[in-house]
């Protein structure tokens, strides 16, 4: 009996031992890469350090941002190059980003403390599913330039010579998720030119005053010296304003400050100008129907500053409470051009 109880009392000290361990295995974890296109196709990637933003000069002040630090990313799989799109996910640790051929791309950021980025690793990529299940290369609804979450289970993407938007439940879990619908639009949208239509896409935090609407923004207006055209998009409903178009400057992308500005990505590419980025601001309560907005310039940048062509812009704060800005450029699957991925702190001062 003594050897029976003796026994009996080792196994349950087992069972006790084992019940963290289980519960460790059952309990939710946070979100990484690995959780989002797990089905997706992996691919190899590298990264080479951008110390300074611009060439030659040390400083890492730039107005109300302070540079933290840079990637080129190299890759030889041309699936993953044309990237347009980007969402900074669990403070920055994972990337969500959309190439202008219809596909998704996820990664994991190895970054510091403060959101310098060191590397990237565990990227896959998949295609974008119409709601046919087909990928949206079959009917030329592939050129998705922008993308942006509405914190209530839906991914928002515009297509620019479509200038149509899509939605899809989110999150992208296996990378096989069909498009949900298309979004309602008005004709003004439809009317725009198919080759610098839809290009910036952001959705309003809560408790500001354009929570749940949707902003759209084109890359050009009709001709080169018309503003660029906006939209509000809420529900059944949209509304227009314009942003003033300066400087030979197209729009690129779009993103909300969580105090509800809004941030401008813009870029330039010519013979008189070279390469050109530019990033301007907007109160929140400048943003209402029939305006014509102007905005504040945070940060401009020429051929002598660490830029390409500068296509997406996304936001994340970190742990303390810092805002931070990370930039990503489109290469263009060309060899003359190159990926850029730069992070950027945002002064306290620019959010009241």
């Amino acid at each position: 009996m003594r050897l029976i109880a003796a026994r009996a009392i080792r196994g349950a000290c087992r069972v006790l031992f084992l019940v963290p361990l289980l519960l460790a295995c059952t309990l939710p974890v946070p979100s990484t890469a690995l959780d989002l296109l797990r089905e997706g196709k992996p691919a190899a990637v590298r990264t080479k350090p951008i110390e300074t933003f611009e060439i030659g000069r040390e400083t890492s002040r730039f107005g109300m941002l302070t540079f933290l630090g840079g990637l080129e990313i190299l890759s030889s799989d041309r699936d993953i190059g044309g990237l347009s799109a980007l969402l900074s996910l669990d403070r920055g640790n994972t990337l969500f980003a959309l190439t202008d051929n219809g596909r998704w791309v996820t990664a994991e950021l190895d970054q510091a403390p403060d959101g310098t980025p060191l590397g990237i690793t565990s990227l896959r990529h998949a295609e974008i599913l119409g709601l046919d299940g087909k990928g949206l290369r079959a009917d030329w609804r592939h050129d998705t330039e922008a993308m942006t979450l509405d914190g209530r289970g839906a991914l928002y993407v515009s297509a620019e010579r479509a200038n149509a938007i899509y939605r899809f439940a989110w999150p992208l879990v296996t990378g096989k998720e069909r498009m949900l619908d298309e979004v309602e639009v008005p004709p003004e949208i439809h009317q725009l030119r198919a080759s610098k239509g839809l290009e910036a896409l952001a959705m309003g935090p809560p408790d500001t005053p354009l929570a749940g609407t949707l902003v759209a923004i084109a890359e050009r207006g009709m001709s080169d010296s018309h503003d660029l055209p906006a939209f509000l998009i809420s529900g059944s409903s949209a509304r227009t304003f314009t942003i003033a178009r300066s400087g030979r400057y197209d729009a690129t992308d779009a993103v909300f400050l969580p105090n509800g500005d809004l941030l401008l990505l813009e870029r330039r590419f010519n013979l008189r100008d070279l390469v050109g980025m530019r990033l301007r601001q907007f109160s929140s309560a400048e943003i209402v129907p029939g305006a014509r907005l102007e905005g504040t310039v945070l940060l401009e940048a020429g051929y002598t500053f660490q830029i390409d062509n500068m296509e997406a812009i996304a936001v994340h704060q970190t742990a303390a409470g810092d805002t931070i800005l990370t930039l990503l450029s489109d290469n263009n699957r060309s060899l003359l051009q190159r990926t850029i991925f730069l992070r950027f702190k945002l002064d306290a001062g620019s959010e009241p």
